[in-house]
């Protein structure tokens, strides 16, 4: 959809960046008790715009009046206020003592000596909402659990904090991602910003305008809107001293090496022709392991919700959808698994595939396979729910370093018996696949238990910025407890999925990457040796019927939690 709004001309542009120099000396002496009291404003302006938000972002993506209009009650408002509360108590915690505060007892250290912190669940109420799912923090090595709070809100114990202006380029699928984003700067960096929203989901900058409107008064916030030229012009403009993108990696180097005759020399030489820092998110190719395991017929029809919710949340536009599924061929029951995930594609509604480009990124993994399974409607604005076979030993394989960004599903087995086959499945998702921003591995409690070893090294070996154990990584995401980014050690002249993190709102500066568990199995099932969690089909689920109601319902329980909140939630959790 285009955006509601035209290119903000450049001498407007011009205004509102010097505006923000005046706002970044502001924002850098000003009071934490002040900027706590800005933030609580705009929780307030995020819950009245909910409604609409939701409404106006599903109707741009032609699933409103569906369950599927949930998808943008959670990754929209409901994303912002529980990151606004967690940035929140993170500032009160600032306010009171310099530095954001954490129980020792959520530390520990590994057998090889990598500090992990638990960082949720928080209080009572995430564990009665989230029964089940919880998260921990790795440390990169050398942060010791001594070290560890001196590596934590850096920002405020700088002796003298220097004024700074930063550009964020938003994204165009997540609605959450550019607020999200914009907070991190400012609260963990310093940075006043401003915000140019993606033409593709430009039409929320109203509605994003109102509702951080405490900010923009403040002068901490201004917001552009336009191309590619605009995005150019504000990349070099003097006035902007860093840069935040959420994009694709060819938008990053464009940035950074430029994108004339020159540019892939400029990268060769690692001689860009941008002079001032830029963090990033770009996006990666997602694998999914199944580890194998006595699951029953009913755990293979939830782990398929699983895996297809990986894929097509928001229709397979988002940066962590799953894109290859790596099965074991010699489990007896992965026959079974693959039918019940034809089966579910083939039953889910269709939507319109609204990102660009979608369906000719689909037909380009797709071709030249032999095994190709199209589900649902195709052409006129539609793209099918398709799963290709691939071969794990073809070097070529477009699908093991393309992002497919859209509703193709990348299917590949590879042999051996459990350990062999888990030592070489994450060694694949490691250096054959593109990215390390975010995998998932799905096990069942039995096979974690007795093969606790094998799992955890799988675990630990992963080189993503986000590992999801029987939770799919954009419930990393939505946490904002969690460390959000690639795994570290990428470079401007090979970039992978970026540099730097956000959410983060503990404000940890040296994280290496989060690892969130989910329950492998839902209420009420879950009591029958799972593990006894109280977490029904989870409504970020593509399959919960009751996801629109459920969204809108977590909103107002974010803004204002109580146990009637509570107690509405769940009675719908429990029916979709």
């Amino acid at each position: 959809m285009h955006a509601l709004v035209g290119p903000t001309p450049q001498p407007q542009i011009d205004r509102a960046l010097e505006a923000l120099r005046s706002g970044a000396v502001a924002w850098a002496e000003l009071p934490v008790a002040r900027k706590t009291a800005i933030f609580e404003a705009c929780r307030g302006r995020v819950r009245a715009a909910a409604s609409r938000w939701t409404q106006v972002a599903a109707a741009a993506k032609g699933v409103a009046g569906t369950p599927l209009a949930g998808e943008e009650a959670l990754s929209g408002p409901w994303a912002v206020l529980g990151a606004l509360n967690r940035y929140l108590t993170t500032l009160k915690q600032l306010e009171r003592t310099g530095s954001p505060n954490l129980d020792a007892r959520r530390v520990r250290t590994r057998d090889d000596g990598q500090v992990v912190v638990d960082v949720f669940p928080v209080d009572l109420y995430d564990r009665v909402l989230l029964n089940g799912i919880r998260a921990d923090v790795w440390m990169q090595p050398g942060v010791t659990p001594a070290s560890l709070a001196q590596t934590m809100g850096t920002w405020y114990r700088q002796a003298t904090r220097r004024p700074c202006v930063a550009l964020v380029l938003g994204a165009g699928n997540i609605a959450s991602i550019a607020p999200l984003d914009v907070f991190y700067k400012l609260i963990a960096d310093g940075a006043v910003c401003i915000l140019k929203l993606n033409p593709i989901n430009a039409y929320l900058g109203p509605i994003l305008e109102e509702a951080l409107a405490p900010l923009v008064e403040g002068g901490f916030l201004r917001f552009a809107y336009g191309g590619s030229d605009i995005g150019r012009y504000l990349c070099t403009h003097p006035l902007v001293d860093e840069i935040h993108i959420t994009g694709s990696d060819k938008t990053h180097d464009a940035i950074v090496f430029g994108d004339g005759e020159d540019a892939a020399e400029r990268k060769r030489r690692n001689d860009p022709v941008l002079a001032k820092p830029i963090t990033s998110e770009l996006g990666n190719v997602s694998p999914t392991i199944v580890l194998p395991g006595p699951w029953s017929d009913a755990d293979i029809r939830f782990q398929a919700e699983n895996i297809l919710t990986q894929k097509l949340h928001n229709d397979g536009f988002n940066c962590i959808a799953s894109q290859i599924l790596i099965l074991p061929s010699a489990w007896k029951q992965t026959p079974q698994l693959l039918a019940a995930i034809e089966d579910l594609a083939a039953d889910l509604r269709d939507r319109p595939a609204y990102y660009p480009g979608a369906a000719s990124r689909v037909e380009m993994l797709a071709a030249g396979h032999a095994n190709v399974e199209r589900f649902g409607r195709n052409g006129e604005g539609f793209t099918s729910r398709t799963i290709v076979h691939v071969d794990a030993a073809n070097p070529d394989e477009p699908a093991f370093t393309t992002e497919a960004f859209s509703s193709l599903l990348a299917v590949t087995t590879l042999p051996g018996d459990l350990e062999t086959y888990a030592r070489d499945a994450v060694a694949f998702a490691n250096e054959r696949l593109w990215g390390t921003l975010g995998g998932n591995l799905i096990v069942h409690p039995r096979t974690m238990r007795e093969h606790a070893g094998t799992v955890d090294r799988a675990i630990a070996q992963l080189r993503y910025g986000c590992v999801g154990v029987n939770a799919w990584t954009g419930v990393g995401f939505l946490l904002c407890e969690t460390p959000w980014g690639a795994f570290p050690g990428h470079t401007l002249g090979n970039i992978g999925s970026g540099i730097g993190v956000v959410h983060n709102t503990h404000l940890f500066s040296r994280s290496q990457k989060s690892v969130v568990y989910a329950p492998f199995a839902p209420f009420p099932r879950s009591l029958l040796g799972y593990g006894g969690t109280l977490l029904p089909k989870p409504p970020w689920f593509v399959s919960n019927r009751n996801q629109a109601k459920i969204g809108a319902a977590l909103c107002e329980y974010e803004f204002a939690k109580s146990p009637l909140q509570l107690a509405k939630v769940a009675l719908l959790a429990m029916t979709g």
